[in-house]
């Protein structure tokens, strides 16, 4: 599953329901993510920490949608456990996680890792994390070893990045969050900045003589697209 690639058109079983992937997604982003095993300590504080800040993934018109491959039955009991840990959870958890007992989707989006891919008893899945587009290609991806949680934050200030990237022709520098000055890129003409970034564009000096790191702010008129959004 690299970046740019098709997100296949799967069928699942989740804790709210049978769902077909792309049918489900509809016109949304989404967040794909895997982990080990229920009833496990840092899986239970990775999903409680993202259902605790599930309405900031969907005022972005991002859906959530865990998996693993433990059973329904499982998932559903842990879920009570999950929500006691994190007692701000609603009685309703938030999103839906899959069960995969065969692996069978494991394997198909390459959750799984190489040294265990193959054996039925090891094969746990890895912590693997795709956000997904609107036209369910993969738009960033990322693994963590099963010894260390996932930041929640750096997830949203990803999906901060994609979406505002796709909207203008700009780049977010190292440590950038929302509110922090962007670049535009450079395949945009002197001629066009006016246009696009009425209200300007610093041109940062480089001994090269190369203009190209031009900063702005004039981007905030695009958050409001996400505030209300309706998946």
């Amino acid at each position: 599953m690299r970046l740019g690639s098709m997100v296949p058109n799967f069928w699942a079983e989740t804790t709210l329901g049978p769902i077909k992937f792309h049918e489900w997604l509809g016109r949304s982003w989404c967040v794909l993510f895997s982990h080990p095993a229920d009833f496990t300590p840092v899986c239970t504080t990775e999903l409680g920490r993202i259902a605790q800040q599930a309405n900031e993934f969907y005022r972005r018109g991002v859906k959530l949608l865990g998996h693993s491959c433990d059973s329904l039955e499982k998932h559903k009991i842990w879920l009570d456990d999950i929500r006691s840990y994190y007692r701000n959870i609603p009685l309703d958890f938030p999103y839906p996680v899959i069960s995969d007992e065969s692996r069978e989707l494991a394997v198909r989006l390459d959750m799984l890792d190489d040294g265990h891919r193959w054996d039925p008893v090891s094969a746990n899945t890895i912590r693997a994390l795709y956000i997904i587009g609107p036209d369910y290609k993969v738009k960033l991806s990322m693994f963590y070893p099963n010894s260390t949680g996932r930041n929640i934050e750096e997830i949203i200030r990803v999906i901060d990045s994609l979406q505002l990237t796709e909207r203008l022709q700009v780049v977010t520098p190292v440590d950038w969050t929302m509110g922090k000055e962007v670049m535009v890129v450079p395949e945009v003409e002197e001629e066009e900045l006016p246009k696009l970034f009425p209200r300007g564009v610093e041109k940062v000096r480089m001994p090269s003589g190369i203009a190209y790191v031009r900063t702005t702010r004039d981007y905030d008129k695009v958050s409001e697209c996400w505030d209300g959004a309706i998946l």
